[in-house]
């Protein structure tokens, strides 16, 4: 029986791709699998070697109010890991439909990108 498919990098667009990889690499501890930084294309890997691959395009296409696709990412202490990742340059988002008792806050990136911090505190 043949291997089953499994996701190797999550793909985001952006219109900068340095501005981008600072980011991404201080936000979430990922680095370049490349010593060169391409323009139009990098795939960022964890430093620790553990988690899911996350490559960053060059794109001119405008950012969405409501991507199809985002990124959640799981903190213990999210209100410390949003003040961190706002120092970092992401900004709060103002989402109409959080539901009652969120566990979540959704954020953009530098580039305008959505992502959310989850509370995994419980």
């Amino acid at each position: 029986m043949a291997d089953m498919l499994r996701v190797g990098s999550t793909v985001l667009g952006v219109s900068d791709v340095r501005r981008a990889v600072e980011f991404w690499g201080r936000a979430i501890g990922y680095v370049p699998r490349d010593k060169e930084i391409d323009e139009t294309w990098v795939v960022l890997v964890p430093a620790d070697g553990v988690g899911q691959n996350i490559s960053l395009m060059r794109s001119d296409t405008p950012v969405q109010e409501r991507p199809r696709v985002h990124l959640d990412l799981y903190a213990s202490e999210p209100d410390r890991e949003i003040d961190r990742l706002i120092e970092l340059g992401a900004s709060r988002v103002d989402w109409p439909d959080y539901p009652p008792n969120a566990d979540f806050t959704v954020l953009a990136d530098t580039e305008g990108n959505r992502f959310c911090v989850i509370d995994k505190s419980a």
